[in-house]
């Protein structure tokens, strides 16, 4: 994910747990909230209780790779923050992408029908 679509500071971070509006799934949750810019940005929280930092760091990995898949797609003005829960540890990466689109399809940010259409092009 290129750094122009990352939430970077602690601040924005703030803004969308408090004002966002949440999505919730047994593997991922996401929180949307609006913004004033012309793209989308995303950030991913995982927390000391999913394990070790490798753990984290390979929670993180999967979760971008399913966003870059569905980025080009995503309603722009939008700040996400999705936040793995503790399930995801054990969840294979088929499992976290549908997980991921899912939420994004629930959340109005994208019609998962017209990407797979695309995609299968």
């Amino acid at each position: 994910m290129k750094r122009k679509f990352r939430l970077n500071r602690f601040t924005d971070f703030k803004r969308v747990r408090r004002l966002g509006k949440s999505y919730a799934h047994p593997l991922v949750l996401l929180i949307a909230s609006p913004n004033q810019l012309p793209q989308i940005r995303v950030g991913i929280v995982t927390s000391r209780a999913l394990g070790n930092a490798v753990t984290r760091n390979r929670i993180r990995r999967r979760l971008r790779a399913c966003l870059d898949e569905w980025l080009p797609s995503l309603a722009p003005g939008w700040d996400l923050l999705l936040i793995g829960r503790q399930t995801i540890g054990a969840a294979d990466f088929g499992q976290i992408h549908s997980a991921v689109a899912g939420l994004l399809e629930r959340a109005g940010l994208m019609d998962v029908r017209d990407n797979a259409d695309s995609a299968a092009r």
